[in-house]
């Protein structure tokens, strides 16, 4: 029971150090959120989204060093590296923080556009890719047998911030729009992001 713990919170704690980051989807969710326009469908678009995309990473990562236990030691270098570049570039922002700016072009609210643009901001960033199949699948293959509660771990920090993110945002507006609050954030999000690093690589 202890290690399946563990592999929850070690899930929910990667996916949310990975998925604060400044980005287009953040900023979109947040905007939505502030117009109050299908706000729901966007939150709901993002967390399945990633919940498929997390299984994959976490089943297809772990079907290949189920067939070949040397590709973990490979998956853990390749994560563990991307992870402390990762780490790396939340330290920079860390000294060199901005704002999440809420701006961007209207929707006309229609209903087919909205959906269409969470799909695209979604689906076709290449950095999706590299943060749930190959990040998230490398970190969870080195949980064993417990990587599927990792997972429910990493779709439930992506549920969490979405809602929060969406349904909160007239609330968190004003605290996204300081440099200072993602000084803080993006300190924590390297602090994590580091320690996961050195982790899979030490323990390949």
């Amino acid at each position: 029971m202890g290690d399946v713990l563990f592999s929850l919170g070690a899930g929910f704690g990667a996916t949310m150090a990975l998925i604060v980051a400044i980005g287009a989807q953040n900023a979109f969710v947040l905007r939505q959120g502030i117009r109050r326009e299908a706000v729901l469908v966007v939150v709901l678009i993002c967390i399945f989204s990633d919940a498929i995309l997390v299984s994959l990473g976490v089943g297809g990562v772990g079907a290949l060093v189920g067939t070949s236990p040397e590709a973990l030691t490979v998956v853990a270098l390749i994560g563990g590296a991307f992870l402390l570049c990762y780490g790396a570039l939340a330290a920079r922002r860390a000294f060199k923080p901005a704002a999440l700016e809420t701006a961007g072009p209207e929707t006309g609210g229609s209903l087919r556009r909205i959906v269409l643009t969470t799909l695209a901001i979604t689906w076709l960033n290449p950095h999706v890719y590299l943060d749930t199949l190959l990040l998230l699948g490398a970190i969870a293959a080195g949980h064993g047998s417990d990587r599927w509660a990792f997972g429910v771990g990493a779709v439930s920090a992506s549920v969490l911030w979405f809602l929060a993110l969406g349904f909160g945002a007239r609330l968190l507006s004003g605290f996204f729009r300081k440099p200072s609050s993602w000084r803080v954030l993006d300190g924590l999000v390297a602090t994590t992001m580091i320690g996961l690093g050195v982790a899979l690589v030490a323990g390949a």
